[in-house]
C-alpha cells in the first residue's frame, strides 16, 4: 500500500466538494501518485435513491456507479498534485466504452480502481473498474478536466 493511512471521508472532504448525498467515496484503499487509486463505496440500504430505484427491487444506478469512478479520478488528480478543493473543480467531461456487467445492490463493497492512462494540461484519461466480491460490475474509460471555479 502506498498511503500513510487509509483515507477516511473527512480526509476526502478536503479533495472533493460532494457531500451526502452525492459523496459516493467512503474510503481510499491504496494511491499511486499521478497512476492509480483503489476506493471504497459501502452502499448500504439506507441510500436515498434505493425508495425509487427500485423499492421492491433495489439496485444501485449505473449512473451513480460511473459517478463514483469518477470521483476516484479526482481524487487521483488532487491527491497527486496535492490541489485542494477551495479554488479548482473537477469536472467529469467524458465517458467512454462504459459497460455495467452486473447490479449492485444493498450491502456490497464497491472496490473501484482509476488508472491515468494520459494527460494534456488539465485534462486526463483514466481507464477505470467497479469490482464486488472480486467481480466486475462496471468498466470504463473517463475523461475529467481540472478548471478554476
Amino acid at each position: 500500500m502506498n498511503l500513510e493511512k487509509k483515507m477516511n471521508d473527512t480526509d476526502i472532504q478536503n479533495y472533493l466538494p460532494h457531500r451526502y448525498p452525492f459523496l459516493l467515496i467512503d474510503k481510499i484503499l491504496d494511491f499511486k501518485k499521478h497512476d492509480c487509486l483503489k476506493a471504497q463505496k459501502n452502499v448500504s440500504n439506507n441510500e436515498p435513491f434505493f425508495q425509487g430505484h427500485f423499492p421492491d427491487h433495489p439496485v444501485f444506478p449505473g449512473v451513480l456507479i460511473l459517478e463514483a469512478m469518477a470521483q476516484a479520478t479526482a481524487l487521483l488528480d488532487f491527491k497527486s498534485n496535492e490541489r485542494e478543493k477551495d479554488s479548482l473543480l473537477y469536472y467529469f467531461v467524458g465517458i467512454d466504452k462504459a459497460r455495467f456487467k452486473k447490479p449492485v445492490v444493498p450491502g456490497d463493497v464497491m472496490i473501484i480502481d482509476v488508472k491515468l492512462n494520459h494527460s494534456k494540461r488539465d485534462v486526463h484519461k483514466f481507464t477505470a473498474s467497479c469490482m464486488v466480491d472480486d467481480s466486475v460490475v462496471c468498466t470504463a474509460e473517463l475523461l475529467g478536466a481540472v478548471r478554476a471555479k
